[in-house]
């Protein structure tokens, strides 16, 4: 008889995760599946409420980045079959509104009452269990659930499949410019999505040595904003603004001195460093409540930014979550072909008994944690990244 409960990873409060059993999760409807997780990973997204910054409750599974084998399914399911190795968007989506017909799944308005949007082991985002666990539920299946090849030939890579959108919605063209503020995983992906998609230079601003490091290693130009102005170094080596900006690090950004938050100063040196008529994509989360914010303002959501420059330079501006939908189909044969590589940016894979420790160094930036994928299974290794706690 199987098992009725399963091992996955639960918040507890700030800085508290644990692995616990649970309940297995169970087909709630005929058009759902059951995937055994091979791999999921640790986002920077997940930080923000692993740090209780945000209205997280204890009790939630996290994981968002999930891929692995489907091992039940309803009667209603026509695309997949049992054994089918599938990799999810972190958006869940129903693929029947009127934003799912556009292809703006993270937007989706019939699977989260009251809120445009769902997403697997977020706060606000729905009752859907996070893949940070032995199996996950995922809802919509034969829309929501990408088919892979089987076996485990780019494992690795394909659990990574959202790293487009920030370059997408900045407006970039072949050719252009870019800098990307944020040198973690959404901001590598996004430097490496910009070089294939033919940029002339990618500047990519942080100040963390291994993330900076790996950003030059795909070929961009890495900015240390600690030790001088960003905008200023940029424009120095492009010789003027350059023509897009991307926003990959969010509300928990910090001065020059990383001694403080400053929520605006990402967004500030965008609207500075992008010449007029230029665009800047904003994948980087802010958030409607922030209980570790420094001013009540920013405690709700309201952050100042400089309007009137923005307006005079006739910027255009795009933000929100990734409608991963759009992209990941495209992105899976790029990998297939041996086009993309997008696991460059993982630093270490471990199994789920050892998340609570790898939480704590990613939080950290210790030991040069940039991307954790966790196998909750076992089994699917590849030996390539360290793996050492």
């Amino acid at each position: 008889m199987a098992s009725a409960t399963m091992q996955a990873l639960n918040y507890l409060g700030p800085y508290k995760v644990r692995v616990e059993n649970v309940v297995k999760p169970k087909l709630e409807h005929p058009d759902d599946i059951v995937v055994k997780v091979t791999t999921a990973a640790i986002c920077g997204s997940d930080l923000h409420m692993y740090e209780g910054r945000t209205a997280a409750e204890p009790g939630i599974t996290f994981g968002h980045e999930n891929m692995g084998i489907v091992e039940e399914m309803g009667e209603g399911v026509t695309l997949l079959k049992k054994g089918d190795r599938v990799v999810m968007p972190f958006n869940v989506a129903d693929g029947r509104c009127r934003n799912c017909e556009e292809g703006l799944t993270a937007f989706c308005t019939g699977v989260n009452p009251g809120f445009a949007g769902g997403a697997y082991g977020y706060v606000a985002m729905g009752p859907y269990r996070g893949g940070q666990a032995q199996y996950i539920r995922v809802p919509y299946a034969d829309f929501n659930a990408l088919k892979l090849p089987p076996g485990t030939e780019h494992e690795a890579d394909f659990v990574l499949l959202a790293g487009w959108h920030g370059v997408e919605i900045s407006g970039f063209k072949s050719g252009e410019s870019i800098a990307v503020f944020g040198a973690g995983p959404v901001g590598l992906m996004a430097a490496y999505s910009a070089i294939l998609r033919g940029a002339s230079f990618v500047y990519v601003v942080d100040r963390v040595p291994e993330r900076l490091a790996a950003a030059k290693k795909i070929g961009c130009i890495p900015i240390d904003f600690t030790k001088s102005d960003a905008v200023d170094q940029i424009i120095e080596h492009n010789g003027e603004m350059v023509d897009r900006s991307v926003d990959a690090v969010g509300y928990q950004a910090v001065d020059p001195n990383g001694s403080s938050e400053k929520p605006n100063i990402v967004l500030e040196n965008m609207i500075r460093v992008t010449r007029a008529c230029g665009g800047m994509g904003i994948p980087g989360l802010y958030v409607p409540s922030d209980p570790g914010a420094p001013d009540a303002a920013t405690a709700n959501g309201m952050i100042s930014l400089s309007f009137g420059k923005l307006f005079e330079k006739g910027l255009s501006l795009g933000t929100g979550q990734c409608n991963v939908k759009a992209y990941n189909r495209y992105l899976r044969d790029m990998i297939i072909a041996g086009k993309a590589k997008p696991s460059f940016v993982i630093s270490h894979e471990i199994d789920l008994t050892d998340a609570e420790v790898a939480y704590d160094k990613f939080d950290k930036r210790e030991d040069g944690y940039t991307k954790v994928i966790i196998h909750p299974n076992g089994g699917f290794r590849t030996g390539i990244y360290d793996s050492g706690l």
